[in-house]
């Protein structure tokens, strides 16, 4: 593997945030997804909703700036923005299930090439925790994931088929990792963007399945968050 840095966690929630259209209501995940708040779009308006309840929040807080009444899914503090609406939970799910939610950005231990997806049970271990992602995967009109590329044993976490169970069958169609952008297609995964410093070969070699690398292969976009 290349001596070259892999993509930091912003970095990846960034390129994420890109893909954001104008007007969309967008669910982050606990995790990672968490960081796609921070990125701001100089002529798009992204409505952040989470499913505990707010609805257009904006990046995460720093120190200082806390407001206790204003988490996100993962219980971190964040910026409220003009017209911001706090709903309560069973509100928050009935957007989710009632197909309001443009994208949900999930984490996930695996992705398989058909675009099934694995986030809430680990081999071996009793029970799981399966949150509200199951609602998410389908009620959401699209899917995108972020995580590391591989397991902290070298194992990769984009596979042909996943080994966990899965969270929902085919829903995934984008996935950010530590060493690239990824297209789930009726193909399999096509690279679509690679991170700085590593080869095509190098990122099949730490993969799962077979990648489809095109002719307009280009350079992890970072983006800048403020």
């Amino acid at each position: 593997m290349a001596s070259a840095e892999v993509l930091s966690r912003q970095a990846m929630a960034n390129r994420i945030a890109m893909e954001f259209e104008d007007g969309w209501v967008v669910n982050l995940g606990i995790g990672m997804p968490t960081l796609c708040s921070n990125f701001v779009h100089p002529e798009r308006q992204i409505l952040y909703q989470s499913e505990n309840g707010l609805v257009n929040y904006g990046p995460l807080a720093v120190e200082g700036e806390e407001d206790f009444n204003l988490v996100n899914a993962g219980g971190q503090y964040v910026i409220p923005l003009p017209g911001m609406a706090v709903l309560d939970h069973a509100d928050a799910f009935a957007l989710i299930r009632a197909g309001y939610v443009d994208v949900s950005v999930l984490g996930a231990y695996e992705v398989a090439a058909n675009g099934d997806f694995a986030n809430w049970k680990l081999g071996g271990r009793k029970g799981g925790g399966i949150g509200g992602a199951m609602d998410l995967a389908v009620g959401a009109r699209n899917v995108f994931v972020m995580m590391e590329h591989t397991t902290r044993d070298g194992a990769p976490r984009l596979l042909e088929r996943c080994a966990l169970p899965i969270t929902a069958p085919g829903v995934v169609t984008l996935v950010a990792t530590t060493l690239g952008l990824f297209e789930v297609t009726s193909e399999g995964f096509v690279l679509r963007e690679i991170a700085p410093g590593y080869s095509p070969d190098e990122v099949q070699a730490a993969t799962g399945a077979k990648l489809i690398v095109p002719q307009d292969l280009r350079e992890f976009q970072q983006g800048h968050s403020p």
